[in-house]
């Protein structure tokens, strides 16, 4: 993959493997929760990750929309598919979500380098 990608991916496993070693069980179940959530059910996991996806514009989290960036590359999403997401995010979240689609952008575009 690209740098940032690996640069992303890398801090992310780090920095969970320090954080779920100290066992806390508030912090523990709270990511066996979010892992939970976006698993297959009567939504697919491709539908949970696109509003994933929305809600961390809409939020402006750049952790969160370069993760779940990864996750809908992973499950298939197409270039088409990940412009009309960004659209229902800049409209959702107003103009404020343009910098974060720029981001978005230019990370979606490392991800799918790796496929050319």
């Amino acid at each position: 993959m690209g740098k940032q990608v690996d640069a992303f991916n890398a801090y992310r496993s780090k920095m969970n493997e320090v954080i779920l070693e100290k066992q806390n069980k508030v912090i523990n179940r709270l990511f066996n929760l979010d892992q939970h959530t976006y698993a297959e059910g009567a939504l697919s996991v491709k539908t949970k990750e696109l509003m994933g996806l929305v809600a961390s514009m809409v939020l402006r989290c750049d952790d969160c929309i370069k993760y779940h960036l990864g996750k809908c590359h992973e499950v298939g999403t197409t270039t088409e598919e990940m412009y009309e997401v960004f659209a229902v995010a800049n409209i959702v979240g107003g103009s404020i979500v343009i910098p974060h689609t720029r981001r978005a952008a230019e990370y979606w575009e490392e991800l799918i380098s790796e496929n050319h």
